[in-house]
């Protein structure tokens, strides 16, 4: 059921997309303005998620989940029959708002479902929804828009959200989000809580490896055209093939995540880190390109499930709900400062320097890795004072 939550989600937020020469034509506006859509949205996410978590952390967790997919549910209502863009925006905005919040709530509760030792299995299943809505979702919804229309896609896609609401609400188990206190112990605010710089330190390594990713990823279709030399037809599969690679890596980092949370994240940022690195040096040979594109699929698949695993590990119980909170906020904030950072290089450097910096970013995130993985050992084996 979460999966099915998180694909529904996911789609929801990269389906303009998709679908934005159709949008741009009908709405009379640049295609460059339906493209902030998606900024508008993750933008959204990362000025409320938080907020939002603190406001709710009481209520319900299946409750609240079955709460924000109806707000999902009526973003994407609200975006198939807007009647102007400034309409259509205001639906973004109740989608972003919705989507943090959802993440903040699903990313946790997962650990709430099963016991420690399985946590990165149970996220690595969640997580599959959401490389599930890069690979078929998105794909799918598309080819809706584009063969009757992209309203009736946005309209599709809110009533599959209805339904999968409605699975959440009969099968989704409900869980108890809260600590209890043994006697005698003094509640704490989660934000005083012990393992807070650890889990905030993880949100920086978070924003430097995804913005590493995003700076070169959200402009790999004109890369692969003009450096790569490949054929416009031949983007869209070998954007299915970095997804299918993706998929195989979510499955490997469920098998790793839990038996070696640090040398698994550690390894597969390290061989994005080099795959990304044969792209940029090999960019001459299409072989080459595919065959690094296959390992940076996999290496990188994993990886968001790895590090939401690590900020589950790594998190108090009591601090849960607010990390995968800061966990949503970290990673749009990387989405959208990667992207931003990538235009700016494009524009005054060209494509061929993308996968340069990529690796150059990627490697300061392997050093930062190290560094915390080396902190935390010292500092598990120092005595806790009372």
């Amino acid at each position: 059921m979460l999966a099915g939550a998180i694909f529904v989600s996911v789609t929801s937020e990269f389906l303009p997309t998709g679908l934005l020469p159709e949008m741009a034509g009908e709405l009379d506006v640049s295609q460059s303005r339906i493209g902030l859509l998606v900024t508008i949205f993750a933008g959204t996410v990362v000025l409320t998620t938080t907020p939002l978590a603190a406001l709710t952390r009481n209520y319900s967790r299946k409750y609240l989940v079955v709460a924000v997919l109806i707000v999902v549910a009526c973003g994407n209502i609200m975006s198939a029959l807007a009647p102007s863009y400034e309409i259509l925006v205001g639906a973004r905005i109740v989608g972003g708002l919705a989507h943090g919040l959802f993440w903040a709530v699903v990313g946790a509760y997962a650990a709430h479902l099963v016991p420690r030792h399985q946590i990165g299995r149970a996220v690595a299943i969640t997580s599959g929804g959401g490389t599930a809505a890069f690979v078929l979702g998105v794909p799918l919804s598309t080819a809706l828009g584009h063969a009757l229309g992209w309203r009736l896609a946005f309209t599709v896609l809110g009533g599959v959200v209805i339904l999968l609401m409605l699975l959440v609400l009969k099968f989704l188990p409900s869980v108890n989000h809260r600590v209890p206190l043994s006697t005698g112990e003094i509640p704490i605010p989660a934000h005083k809580d012990r393992s807070m710089p650890a889990v905030l330190a993880l949100c920086g390594i978070i924003i430097v490896v995804m913005s590493g990713h995003y700076l070169f990823y959200t402009y790999i279709a004109p890369w692969l055209i003009t450096i790569g030399g490949f054929e416009p037809s031949a983007v869209p599969v070998m954007l299915f093939i970095f997804g299918g690679a993706g998929a195989l890596g979510l499955v490997l980092a469920g098998l790793v995540s839990d038996r070696f949370p640090r040398g698994g994240l550690l390894g597969g940022t390290t061989i994005t880190a080099a795959s990304v690195l044969i792209v940029g040096v090999f960019s001459g040979s299409q072989v080459v390109i595919v065959a690094a594109l296959v390992l940076w699929g996999i290496a990188f698949g994993g990886l968001p499930s790895m590090l939401q695993t690590r900020m589950l590990h790594t998190a108090s119980a009591r601090a849960r709900d607010l990390s995968s909170a800061l966990y949503t906020t970290s990673f749009n904030l990387a989405i959208g400062f990667g992207a931003f950072v990538g235009a700016l290089l494009l524009d005054t450097l060209g494509l061929g320097v993308l996968p340069f910096v990529d690796v150059a970013v990627l490697t300061v995130g392997v050093a930062l890795l190290i560094a915390m993985n080396v902190w935390l050992a010292r500092r598990a084996r120092r005595p806790r004072t009372a």
